[in-house]
């Protein structure tokens, strides 16, 4: 019988990969679970992700999509994942999809959290794996003011790094939602979108954290969203404060879930 598509959704602290993407030498998320499979499923079997998350990138909702032989169901490839899979990647679940779908086209919506530390304790060993210490003060204001002006439908060419899309890419991007939301300690920087770009959403919160701290002028992001390159972008945000929360796909396309 063909290969049945699984999606797993896969948690992952990015701290010690290379990104998501496998590669010859270096250790990656996507190079680690298809070492799993392989094992599992006695051939090589390709785990596609829904994005590539860069080095030092988090996520609590990687999706990603693999094709096995018909006697895994999705609970006992996740139980049998998660026995052999190092202790820094975790499936969460397990879903049976119809056999159009794909992991990365497939998906409808991507969710990012970045996550900022205002507070002595940000540089604790136990917060600074996963958030972005500032210490200068941030003008609440600013930091939505800026975050409001990118919902819709734009371009985002200022906000990629150069050459990493193809030539023809449009570079465009719908934004679901931009919000800073506080919480305990800092903010938490919650964003949505049909797709991103490379680095895209670092550039977004290092260019907003330094008009919210008084670097720049109000309006940046919504003068940027009309640059041709990223020359006037501020720098990115370390990615350690990054993390896919989640990505979603069309209801009809998951058959059953365990």
């Amino acid at each position: 019988m063909d290969p049945r598509p699984i999606l797993l959704v896969t948690q992952y602290d990015g701290g010690r990969f290379a990104g998501w993407q496998r590669q010859p030498v270096v250790r990656t998320v996507q190079g680690d679970m298809e070492a799993a499979l392989a094992r599992l499923c006695a051939t090589a079997v390709p785990a596609i992700g829904a994005g590539r998350t860069d080095a030092g990138v988090h996520a609590h909702g990687q999706g990603v999509g693999v094709w096995v032989p018909a006697r895994w169901t999705p609970s006992s490839l996740r139980r049998a994942m998660n026995a052999i899979l190092p202790d820094d990647i975790w499936v969460a679940s397990a879903h049976r999809m119809a056999s159009d779908f794909h992991p990365r086209r497939s998906a409808i919506t991507r969710q990012y959290h970045y996550l900022i530390g205002t507070d002595e304790g940000a540089r604790s060993p136990f917060r600074r794996r996963y958030e972005w210490a500032v210490s200068q003060p941030l003008d609440p204001a600013a930091l939505q003011g800026e975050a409001d002006s990118i919902v819709g439908d734009h371009t985002f060419r200022a906000f990629a790094v150069a050459h990493t899309a193809p030539a023809d890419d449009h570079h465009r991007c719908t934004i679901h939602h931009a919000r800073w939301i506080p919480r305990d300690g800092g903010w938490l920087f919650d964003v949505a979108a049909n797709r991103f770009l490379h680095h895209m959403v670092r550039f977004l919160v290092g260019t907003m954290i330094q008009v919210a701290q008084g670097r720049r002028p109000r309006g940046t992001l919504a003068q940027l969203l009309h640059a041709a390159d990223n020359t006037g972008t501020s720098a990115p945000a370390p990615a350690h404060g990054l993390s896919l929360r989640r990505v979603s796909y069309p209801a009809e396309l998951c058959i059953d879930a365990s």
